[in-house]
């Protein structure tokens, strides 16, 4: 199953065609993206026989977020070993957590002003919770996910860590640092869900090319491991990592800059297309 948010309405996708839920659920679940993971393990079971006959053409440019409105956003730091080893960090016995603030989140096809001149990029896989989840145990996580899309992790590196302490959160919060989508993608969608190919472009130069499988922490491990530190609930996402090849550990440094087309992609899921402007001075 696939589901996105069409113009502000949660909508059953299906090779470029879009069924309105509401409409076709006869108001059994209604038109709010965010809303349907009140009752996820339901609408999955409508879903999966779900006539789609009556789905319309839509265009990429119409899909906001998949996720809206989640009520956490956590973030893992230093997830893949090369991307560990070129920012300079060693071993972790444990994952690296932040969050960033939903206030960021836009979807797959956006505008985004940049803040500041060290803008960078971190493509990742981000994780949708399904369901309730407290001391899940790892053999057990994916089915507390409700499915997956593309993420960027767009980052401040002068907020970041530019200071005498390290802003995580905030320096990738600034409002369209977190492009998601351009869907929801069950687990059940993909051959195998913990080993998908993720990258970046840049104008069509490769920056970032990787496979989830190469993560320290796979998806089974960080859910075991927030849920056993904190209640996630039905709707939280969890930005999963980024692989080597960002800008702040290239040499020399390399950053946005306005007029950059980024198109970050996961395979089986889909590919986020973020323009970026010039900001506030």
């Amino acid at each position: 199953m696939r589901t996105a948010n069409l113009g502000g309405r949660l909508v059953l996708v299906r090779g470029g065609r879009a069924l309105d839920v509401a409409t076709a659920s006869g108001g059994r679940y209604g038109p709010d993206p965010q809303a349907v993971f009140d009752d996820w393990a339901g609408f999955h079971a409508w879903a999966r026989s779900a006539d789609l006959g009556a789905a319309e053409p839509y265009e990429p440019e119409e899909l906001g977020p998949p996720v809206p409105r989640p009520g956490q956003v956590f973030a893992i730091g230093v997830n893949y070993r090369e991307h560990a080893d070129e920012s300079g960090y060693g071993a972790d016995s444990s994952p690296v957590v932040f969050t960033k603030f939903r206030s960021c989140l836009t979807g797959p096809v956006a505008e985004v002003a940049l803040r500041g001149d060290r803008c960078d990029w971190e493509v990742e896989l981000v994780v949708v919770v399904g369901r309730p989840a407290v001391a899940v145990a790892a053999r057990d996580a994916w089915s507390y996910v409700a499915g997956v899309t593309v993420g960027q992790d767009v980052s401040d590196r002068e907020l970041q860590l530019g200071g005498e302490r390290p802003q995580f959160s905030l320096g990738k919060s600034w409002p369209g640092f977190g492009p998601t989508g351009p869907v929801l993608v069950t687990p059940d969608e993909l051959a195998d869900p913990d080993d998908l190919a993720l990258g970046c472009t840049l104008r069509g130069e490769v920056l970032q090319s990787s496979r989830t499988s190469r993560m320290i922490y796979g998806v089974p491990r960080l859910v075991e491991y927030l849920s056993g530190h904190c209640a996630l609930a039905p709707g939280d996402l969890i930005f999963t990592g980024t692989p080597s090849g960002v800008g702040n550990a290239r040499v020399p440094r390399r950053y946005l800059a306005p007029g950059d087309v980024l198109v970050s992609t996961v395979e089986g899921v889909g590919e986020l297309r973020t323009t970026f402007v010039a900001g506030p001075a």
